[in-house]
């Protein structure tokens, strides 16, 4: 029982090592998507923020260039006839510093100062040479040093006459890039070469800090970008997660705790020998057991071993116990005998040869081991007999005494196995009438080396021997032992120094060799003999 125990622990071991597994994995996860998810967030803010400021200036500047396509017809008219209309125009659009009127690259009317006689392609060589339509520079006439936007509609396809407006750059820069913290540090106009930050009245090229990244996106309609300068978003990101981590903690507990409780079935040892019966995993082996007056093969022991897939080879001394606690023994041992009914017409076909299975105590409530011997075994007409030996490990006065007598009547015998070492009581074998006595392989162990168990050993024999019961000894290992046991008249020996357990498809072969062996073995006897007699 304690290796089941160990057993049960080392299961739970591995079922908690899966739930933290598990648990560890969903935090991994979801503070990988929450941060995954944080980045992607921050990154579409940084998108929306540049796409929103576009707009806005995308619709500031749309109004004038409708109000210069207006007024493209006042150019080449003198300035005194023009210039009260213009500054009409500039109070409607309010965003508008000035405007100038250009005829044959020259500056000839200001709607601020009037007449003029200026050489449009000296004042303004970007637009009149290069072909921009926008240039963002300073004032040089009303407030001089001031950031300004210059917008250039032509009149003529060779660039030489149109309209230019002045617009008032830094306030409206002001209003439609105001920074949004944290994922956007600072917001920058460019048009062409030249660049305006947001709260800086100079106009020059920027560049990001040694922690900041950049992030552009240009208009469609008009000729100028807008870049943003912020945190990368991975460290913004990785920023979150403290934020995150109670989420996380409680989702990874509770999918810990959800493998914990789905793995309680499929990780207990009781599920996989329910799950093992039906799979197929139990194998049936067997021991011989040896005539101590003849030598002969006079039956074999059925055992049951378990080769599990996921954990290789499980000792009987584990889930025997573990089957027997939670009421499966019963269905290990149908496996068995529904095994060694296929195995029948390899067996000897002799009433004297016995075919021993273990039978725990709790199959014998309720007629349980009768009926199932009534659909598995007597179908098959054994010839073998059969010996039911029930373990002490089982409290065994709950064998139903009603049962005993069925089954001695049907000509099954009974055996106390391991006789000595459990719940023994001299009682037992008054209330249980047993055939046979299997005395406990420690007993057979201490023969020559153990004087107490040695002379406890000598009163089981001579106990059974007085009321009239056979016995098996278990565990013989060594010549000395089967001496001993023989010159006391034990029955029948079973132990390594005959056979080790073998699959029982493997028993019809093993005894051909060993009924060969003996054969020789009595020819020799016989030839030193009589070479002795001669």
């Amino acid at each position: 029982m304690h290796m089941a125990q160990q057993s049960v622990g080392k299961f739970r071991r591995q079922r908690l090592l899966i739930a933290l597994v598990v648990a560890a994995m969903v935090l991994l996860l979801t503070l990988t998507f929450r941060f995954v998810q944080a980045r992607s967030n921050i990154e579409q803010r940084s998108q929306d923020f540049a796409n929103s400021a576009i707009d806005r200036f995308d619709r500031m500047l749309s109004p004038l260039d409708v109000s210069a396509s207006n007024t493209l017809g006042l150019v080449g008219v003198p300035c005194q006839n023009v210039r009260f209309p213009l500054i009409e125009k500039i109070a409607a659009l309010q965003t508008v510093r000035a405007v100038l009127l250009v005829d044959q690259d020259t500056i000839y009317c200001s709607s601020i100062y009037g007449e003029r006689n200026l050489s449009f392609s000296l004042a303004f060589p970007e637009l009149a040479l290069n072909g921009q339509r926008m240039l963002l520079t300073t004032d040089a006439w009303l407030l001089k040093g001031s950031p300004v936007l210059l917008l250039w509609n032509p009149k003529s396809l060779d660039n030489r006459s149109g309209i230019v407006q002045i617009v008032n750059i830094e306030l409206i820069s002001n209003y439609l890039l105001v920074p949004e913290l944290p994922w956007v540090e600072r917001a920058i106009l460019n048009v062409g070469n030249e660049s305006l930050e947001y709260g800086n009245p100079l106009i020059e090229g920027t560049v990001p800090a040694e922690d900041e990244v950049k992030f552009e996106q240009a208009s469609l309609r008009y000729p100028y970008t807008i870049t943003l300068y912020g945190p990368a978003p991975w460290r913004l990101a990785l920023a979150t997660l403290p934020e995150q981590l109670p989420l996380a903690l409680l989702l990874s507990l509770l999918f810990g705790y959800i493998v914990w409780m789905a793995t309680a079935n499929r990780m207990s040892l009781s599920w996989q020998i329910n799950y093992g019966i039906g799979a197929d995993e139990f194998r049936v082996y067997c021991q011989p057991l040896i005539d101590g007056g003849n030598g002969e093969c006079a039956g074999i022991e059925l055992l049951l071993r378990w080769h599990n897939p996921r954990h290789g080879w499980v000792a009987p001394d584990v889930f025997i116990p573990l089957a027997e606690r939670h009421n499966l023994i019963a269905p290990l041992t149908r496996f068995v005998i529904s095994k060694v009914v296929e195995q029948l017409p390899q067996l000897p076909q002799r009433s004297d040869f016995h075919i021993a299975l273990n039978v725990a105590a709790s199959h014998f409530r309720d007629c349980e081991i009768v009926h199932d011997l009534e659909t598995l075994w007597w179908p098959a007409e054994p010839v073998p007999r059969l010996v039911l030996e029930l373990t002490e490990r089982d409290a065994l006065p709950v064998v139903d005494q009603q049962v005993v007598a069925m089954l001695h009547k049907v000509g099954v015998q009974l055996a106390i196995d391991d006789f000595g070492t459990g719940h023994s009581s001299l009682s037992y074998l008054k209330d249980l009438q047993p055939d046979i006595l299997k005395i406990d392989k420690i007993f057979t162990a201490a023969i020559g080396t153990d004087a107490i168990n040695a002379t406890v050993t000598d009163m089981v024999i001579s106990l059974a021997q007085r009321l009239n019961i056979s016995l098996v000894a278990e565990g013989v290992e060594t010549a000395e032992q089967a001496e001993y046991l023989r010159l006391r008249a034990v029955d029948v020996l079973q132990g390594y120094f005959f056979a080790r357990p073998m699959p029982i498809e493997d028993f019809s072969f093993w005894l051909r060799q060993f009924e060969m062996q003996r054969s020789q073995v009595n020819m020799n006897s016989a030839s030193a003999t009589q070479g002795t007699l001669a």
